[in-house]
Formats: C-alpha cells, structure tokens, sequence
C-alpha cells in the first residue's frame, strides 16, 4: 500500500472483511472459492506490510512474508483460481497463463530461496528489491498469468476486474517506479470489491442447472 502503516493496517482489515463476505457468498459454488478468497488474502497481504513499515523495512521475516505473498503464490494462486471459476469454454486457452504461473513462481520461489529480499521506506511508499535477473521475462510472465488469466477468463466480471488491474498496474509503475511492486499490489487490493460484486452476482448450483 502506501502512506502508512496505518493506512495499511486499516485497509488491510476492509480487504480481509471484504474477502470474508466473498468466501461466505461462494460456498455454495466450490470452484469459485480460491477466487473469493482473493481479497482476504490480499488484506492479509496488506497487514502484514503495516508489520513491514513498522520495522522501516530491512530483511525481516515480515519482508520475507510479504514478498511470498505478492511474487510466487499471486502468480500462482490468481490463474489457478480464475481455471477453477471460469466457464468450461476457456478453460483450454486459461492453461497458457496457468503455465505461465507456474513457470514464473518457481523461478521467484527459487530466487526468495537464494537471495535476500530487502524493504526500504522511501516517503510514503514501500520499495522491495530482490535483485532478479532476467527482470523483463519475470514481469511478462507475472502479468501474463496475473492479468493474463482474468482478461482469457470467457467472464464478463472477471475481465472487466482485469481491466481494472491492468490500469491499476499501468497508473502505479507510472508514478513510482521504483516502488511498483508495492503499490500495484495496492491497487489490486482496490479491486477486491469487484470480486464482492462478481460472487453476489453468480447463480447458486441449482439455478445454473434448471437453465
């Protein structure tokens, strides 16, 4: 997030209700439910970077936390959980940005393992460094897979969240660029309410069968 650690602590805790509502609502519709958790994992992300600006940054096990959250489980969780929600229809053209994930959390599973992940305070934003190589290649794949899948999603909801994000990540990389990661992970907490909104709209099992 940005600002603070405040701020975070507080939008955190909206994000995790928000996600806890989502949960609520999908657990007549199992395969919607990795991605009606989304937002709960998000606002746990967001809480645990208060923890970071609380200790203004460094390498701590806060740092490392964060950096598990937003690098390897969002590249995999989001494209797993957008397979598992979408329509049967997209589901072949969605397992080129699962392979993606897939291919893009294990090189930064792999890099967290070998290398330190440092958190630096820089105003009011957080910047995270981790010395990747291949920088370029690891980004394109993250958003493939991040962004990818919801735009491939054949879902109405799930592409106009997409868009959202994709926006989101533009603005963000625009107006900090040092600190992209950190505040493109804010924006795409943002967008949990769209998720709210796209499990409310979803019919219950037994509507979908009687049409």
């Amino acid at each position: 997030m940005c600002w603070s650690a405040t701020a975070d602590l507080i939008a955190g805790a909206g994000i995790a209700a928000v996600g806890l509502a989502s949960v609520t609502l999908a657990v007549r519709r199992p395969r919607d439910l990795p991605l009606a958790a989304l937002p709960l994992l998000l606002g746990s992300h967001q809480i645990i970077e208060a923890a970071v600006w609380h200790h203004d940054g460094g390498t701590g096990p806060a740092t490392v936390a964060w950096a598990v959250i937003a690098l390897p489980l969002l590249a995999l969780w989001a494209p797993a959980a957008v397979l598992c929600a979408a329509p049967r229809t997209a589901r072949r053209r969605l397992l080129v940005p699962l392979a993606a994930g897939v291919a893009t959390a294990t090189a930064l599973t792999y890099a967290l393992a070998t290398r330190t992940v440092t958190a630096e305070i820089r105003g009011h934003t957080v910047g995270y460094s981790l010395g990747l190589p291949h920088t370029e290649l690891i980004v394109a794949g993250y958003l493939l897979a991040t962004i990818g899948s919801l735009l491939l999603s054949g879902d109405r909801g799930l592409i106009l969240l997409g868009v959202l994000v994709a926006i989101g990540a533009a603005v963000s990389a625009a107006l900090w660029r040092q600190e992209y990661i950190s505040t493109w992970c804010a924006s795409a907490a943002v967008c949990s309410l769209v998720v709210l909104f796209w499990v409310r709209g979803r019919r219950p099992p037994d509507a979908a069968t009687r049409s």
